[in-house]
């Protein structure tokens, strides 16, 4: 099999070569990452608050230390497979944010435990405490430990303040558990469209966070640690002053569902688009539509369709025609565009799509100026 770097290497430094990139290609536009990530910690350090983006969004260990290098306390990761690419990336400070309950994930988690820095996890049932407080015995190491709070999706967290004092006391008894504070991530409210619609709906769950935090508070489990948050409410978040560190991971590239929203209370959002994939035409032989070399494989369906960036009406309606391929649709673009020619878009999802590629190709301007693994892309358990 022919690699990324097999194929894209020559291309490094090259004035222009974006050009000459085989597609479809991952694009990471290094500039406005660079720009993203500064924004985020400007923006966490005027409020005080601890920035632990999550990085199920990029998967990438290069990243991740820029991350850090900006002042990011750590990372997030979703799965015990994320954090253990990360962390032998030399990346500290990981904070795994859903619960790990198979044995054999518990085995792995007590082993990385061992020797991961500052790592973490969550916890919503006190027989998995007890489960992991037998690996980690067996492991010799010890895990600090957070509570997931359930926000309301039933998703995974303790349902009531009373499972979460219950739940405290269990990690309080377990020797090689170290509590550490709670979870409360809002994930069906970042992409409420309206700015007042969102910061609406965070006020309500945000009050019922207090309610436990206070429940703890009064059992002795006073949460050090108040963690949660992503892209959409993050300024809500900062707002209300309840976080004691935000987790947001979209951010950093900025997608067509997190650009449907008003994330800045009507003003310029902060954050910019940097995360595009680059397609071609590949066939013109109707004057309405053209194909591209873009299909399911090359974008998350989740998300609803991509958007044109560039090579082509900015109107142009896309719609997928297979895996393979989808239709750039808009009056007379089969005589505007040519078999070749090259289309950048917007994806709809970011994580969904990042973890359908090899490696970001990184472009400074049209010039590709590296090319960055998805360092772990596929680490699904």
């Amino acid at each position: 099999m022919t690699t990324d770097r097999e194929l894209h290497d020559h291309l490094i430094g090259r004035q222009g070569s974006r050009a000459d990139l085989n597609t479809p290609a991952l694009i990471l536009d290094v500039d406005a990452l660079d720009r993203n990530i500064g924004r985020m910690a400007a923006l966490v350090t005027e409020r005080g608050v601890a920035l632990r983006p999550h990085a199920k969004t990029h998967k990438s260990i290069d990243i991740a230390r820029r991350q850090m290098a900006a002042g990011a306390i750590g990372v997030c990761c979703a799965k015990v497979g994320e954090a253990e690419v990360l962390a032998g990336g030399g990346v500290t400070g990981i904070l795994i944010t859903s619960p790990v309950a198979a044995p054999a994930a518990i085995e792995r988690l007590a082993k990385l435990a061992a020797t991961a820095e500052a790592l973490m996890a969550v916890v919503d049932h006190p027989g998995v405490a007890d489960r992991l407080q037998a690996a980690l015995a067996a492991a010799d190491a010890r895990l600090g430990v957070v509570i997931d709070i359930d926000p309301g999706i039933a998703r995974t967290g303790v349902a009531s303040a009373e499972a979460a004092v219950a739940l405290a006391k269990a990690i309080s008894a377990a020797p090689n558990l170290d509590y550490r504070g709670v979870q409360f991530y809002c994930g069906s409210q970042q992409h409420i469209e309206s700015y007042a619609d969102r910061r609406a709906a965070i006020v309500e769950r945000t009050a019922y966070l207090q309610q436990v935090i206070a429940a703890l508070a009064e059992a002795g489990f006073a949460p050090g640690l108040v963690t949660g948050s992503g892209t959409g409410t993050h300024r809500i978040d900062l707002d209300l002053g309840v976080f004691t560190e935000l987790q947001a991971g979209s951010y950093v590239f900025m997608d067509k569902q997190y650009l449907d929203c008003d994330i800045a209370d009507g003003a310029e959002p902060p954050f910019e688009v940097s995360l595009s994939v680059d397609a071609r035409v590949v066939s013109a032989n109707h004057g309405g539509l053209v194909t591209i070399d873009a299909g399911y494989k090359s974008l998350s369906t989740d998300g609803g369709v991509a958007v044109v960036r560039r090579g082509a009406p900015e109107t142009a309606f896309f719609a997928f025609m297979g895996d393979e391929h989808a239709a750039l649709i808009a009056p007379g673009i089969g005589a505007e565009l040519q078999p070749g020619d090259p289309v950048s878009l917007t994806v709809p999802h970011c994580d969904p799509t990042v973890n359908l590629y090899d490696s970001y190709h990184v472009v400074s301007g049209d010039t590709l100026v590296g090319i960055w693994p998805v360092s772990a892309r596929g680490r699904a358990r």
